[in-house]
Parts: C-alpha cells; structure tokens; sequence
C-alpha cells in the first residue's frame, strides 16, 4: 500500500513513535495490546503503509491517547478529525457534566472546590473558593480565566503567603508534568510551565525529586496570625466521550488541622 496523498507519513511516524516512547512499550508490546501485527506498526511508522481510520483509532486505544492528539494522529494521516475540541462549555451536550459539577461543588461547602481544564484555567469554583482566595488576594485584579498555578506562583498573588515555598512548588512543577491529560506534556503545557520558571527566583524550581516521594504536601497560606491549610482530592469526568470532559478536573480542598476547618466553618472570619 501507498501512503494517501496529503499526509507526511513522517509525521504519522513520528507522532506513532513519540507515544510508544512516552508509554515505554515497544512495537511487539503494542501489537500484543491492539491486535494489529507488528508488521503493520512497523510500516505505519516508516511510512510504508496507509492505515484506515479504525485501525489509527484502535492503536489510539492501545496507546491511551486523549482525544485532541488522537485529532492530529487522524490529520497526520490524511483523515479529518473526529472529535469536536472547540465544544462550547455552554453547549447542551455539557449539561449534564456541568449541573454534576456544580452539585459536587455546592455539596463541599464550607470547604474550597473548583473545576480546572487541563491547563489549570478555573472553570468553576464555589462560594468557599472565592472566600478563601479573597481574605489573601484582591481577585478583581485578575482577569478571566483566572489560572491558579499563575496566582500561586506571582509574587503579586498568593506567593508571598505560601508557607514552605520551595516544597510547594517544587510538588506543583512535578504535578502538571503528571497530571497533564494522557501524560501529553503538549506546547500548550509547556508554555505554562515556561511561564511559571519566568516568574523571579523560579528558575531551578522543579529539580528536586524528593517531593514527589512525600504523601501529602500541603497547600498552607498564611497571614499574620491566620494560618490555613489544606491537602486535595482531584477527580476526573469518568468515560468521557469528548475532549472537554476529559479534560476537567475537580480539586476539593480538604482541611489538614482544626484551625482551619474552624476557619471555614465561622462565615464572618
């Protein structure tokens, strides 16, 4: 078979080969998971053969690519994409998602919530969110979307009131790299890890593996006598069938001692 007119199949390749090397499996090793023969892969990669769109889709699954990369596996290939990744967080598809947020979030009350996409952009936040960020920082002062990484890091946010800077941050650098959808450290991603070292004395931030041997690293704002501090508990959209959904997030904010808790738990504070 001949590659179709239209498609580098260098770039089918190379997109094949970079997501066996991030999985760290093999040709043989993803024949194995796909059903589709090792001869195949082989050719698919080189260029020596034109995949159908099922078999493309298949080997998607056996690499569990999110849905926006497997739109340019489908493009580098010739084909048109099949997923919508400009869906309108307002559209009537995202009803049910968005009413299942927004009831996850009202039921942590008194304690902080919010919905991210998977650049750290807030989506969504409940009232205990905005009484929280508020008693630290003027939030008028940022503009929408408000990216949580970008108010913890400036000096001019929540970094001055972040207690075991180096830690947090270090533990923060780490999490976007793991977190990010389907492992896929794309431009998008590196742009805001890029921007997160521009910020002063961030440039070495992120080299110190030790953090990520820690169980729990708290997030801990404090302010003269007031001292606040929380650990996370994230959760994904289950089966999505989209990009958006797929790449929510939901970070609850649980409180790590008394104080805090107390905190949340007076409206006047």
């Amino acid at each position: 078979m001949t590659t179709q007119a239209g498609s580098p199949p260098s770039e089918l390749g190379r997109i094949l080969k970079a997501w066996r090397g991030m999985r760290g499996i093999s040709q043989f090793e993803l024949s194995l998971h796909t059903g589709v023969s090792q001869r195949h892969l082989s050719f698919m990669e080189s260029g020596r053969s034109a995949p159908t769109r099922q078999t493309l889709m298949v080997v998607a699954d056996g690499l569990d690519m999110p849905f926006r990369e497997r739109n340019e596996l489908l493009l580098a290939a010739g084909y048109a994409p099949l997923y919508d990744v400009d869906e309108s967080w307002d559209a009537a598809s995202f009803a049910i998602v968005r009413h299942a947020l927004e009831r996850m979030l009202a039921q942590h009350e008194p304690f902080p919530a919010l919905v991210m996409d998977r650049y750290w952009n807030v989506v969504m936040v409940n009232e205990a969110t905005r009484r929280m960020l508020g008693s630290f920082i003027d939030l008028a002062r940022w503009p929408r979307p408000r990216n949580i990484l970008r108010m913890i890091f400036d000096p001019a946010g929540l970094r001055p009131f972040v207690a075991d800077w180096e830690r947090l941050s270090a533990s923060l650098i780490q999490r976007v790299r793991r977190e990010a959808v389907g492992g896929a450290i794309d431009e998008p991603t590196r742009e805001l890890l890029d921007s997160l070292h521009a910020y002063p004395g961030t440039e070495h931030i992120g080299t110190d593996d030790r953090a990520a041997d820690l169980p729990v690293i708290p997030l801990t704002l404090v302010d003269g006598n007031r001292r606040l501090s929380y650990f996370s508990l994230v959760t994904t959209v289950g089966t999505p069938r989209s990009p958006g959904p797929q790449e929510l997030r939901v970070e609850c904010l649980a409180p790590v001692d008394e104080a805090t808790e107390a905190w949340h738990g007076t409206p006047s504070a």
